[in-house]
């Protein structure tokens, strides 16, 4: 059996977050914001529940190099060698491979959980247990795990996960990933009862990983075997600097989870959500008795129920007549959207930086 000491925690802080937008601007995105009012940042929130479950000292944070200063500022405890900064995008699983790398370095017994920074998790001490159950079934077997969320509704944003057969209590095999399906796929899946959300959470023993990596995604793989004996070394930025560039960017459902025949999954249920869009923050915000969310602002409505409204500084908005609408206003931007229509914020942004270049992200 592994000992706490050989388990490690790959926090992924490197995305942009565009469906939030304009809150979530390229420098400072989403995971870096406190939307929720607690006072801690969603990256802070996935730090402290992590604690429980590794070593302070075996949490990785991988995110990109302009966001260096900002995960220094928000988790001061962590060893500046423990934040990866990746030179570019490169999607999840060039993120995943270098973590798994740099820590099967430093511990060829390591076992590791992959989360991203900008979940919400609203029963910490149940994710906590799955958790653990997660890394005493990784640790014993040859096996990917990812935890599956039941399905509350017919989501197209979210992948979905077909359960095979329980090979421990809570933990399936797992027989086929969709990724993203259309709407009229997601309501067969949801009325089966046999599929689960993707909650991008994974967990695996570094080995069996970079065994993944090798076996199914070689010219991945590739980039970084030519660093064998480097990595945990001060040479590893160099490196990386040098050869990450060239990865392909894709994700790791894509690489290896589809692919893989030893995926499993631990079906949770632990409150969780991806806080991906404005919708989901309105659902896990606290609502007035007409339906409205206010972010932090001042806000009178009149005949106005079901919209979130998230506005800095001590603007005072006043609305009339406004059923189910997205209204956030960032200083320069002002984004009045109807919440059934959200999916299109990421065609806006790139509208938006096709006129006006980076000026506005």
């Amino acid at each position: 059996m592994t000992t706490d000491n050989h388990r490690y925690c790959v926090i992924m802080c490197g995305g942009v977050g565009s469906r939030f937008w304009p809150y979530s601007r390229s420098n400072r995105p989403k995971q870096f914001i406190d939307f929720l009012g607690t006072g801690r940042t969603l990256l802070q929130m996935c730090y402290d529940r992590i604690l429980p479950l590794v070593p302070k000292n075996n949490i990785i944070v991988v995110t990109n190099a302009m966001y260096a200063a900002l995960v220094k500022e928000q988790l001061p405890d962590i060893d500046p060698e423990h934040i990866l900064l990746e030179p570019c995008r490169r999607n999840t699983a060039p993120c995943i491979a270098w973590a798994a790398n740099h820590i099967y370095a430093a511990d060829p017994q390591a076992s590791m959980i992959v989360t991203p920074s900008d979940h919400l998790i609203t029963n910490e001490a149940e994710f906590v247990n799955r958790l653990r159950a997660g890394f005493e079934f990784v640790e014993t077997h040859d096996a990917l795990l990812t935890l599956g969320i039941k399905p509350t509704r017919p989501e197209t944003g979210y992948g979905y996960i077909q359960i095979g057969k329980e090979v421990e209590p809570g933990i399936l095999k797992v027989k086929t990933f969709t990724e993203k399906p259309d709407l009229e796929l997601a309501k067969v899946f949801v009325e089966s009862g046999e599929f689960f959300w993707n909650s991008g959470i994974f967990l695996w023993k570094a080995s069996d990983i970079l065994n993944a990596f090798t076996a199914l995604a070689p010219d991945l793989a590739g980039e970084f075997e030519r660093g064998k004996g480097i990595f945990a070394t001060p040479a590893e930025t160099q490196f990386i600097n040098d050869h990450f560039p060239a990865c392909p960017s894709i994700s790791v459902d894509f690489a290896i989870m589809e692919k893989a025949s030893n995926v499993y999954v631990e079906c949770v249920d632990f409150g969780w959500s991806d806080l991906g869009t404005w919708s989901a923050l309105y659902d896990n915000s606290a609502q007035n008795p007409e339906g409205n969310v206010t972010q932090n602002c001042n806000v009178m409505t009149y005949d106005s129920t079901g919209n979130i409204f998230a506005v800095r500084n001590e603007k005072l908005v006043v609305v009339s007549g406004l059923h189910d609408y997205i209204v956030a206003d960032a200083d320069d931007v002002l984004l009045v959207c109807p919440k059934s229509e959200e999916q299109r914020i990421k065609q806006i942004v790139n509208d938006v930086q096709g006129r006006f270049d980076e000026k506005y992200l």
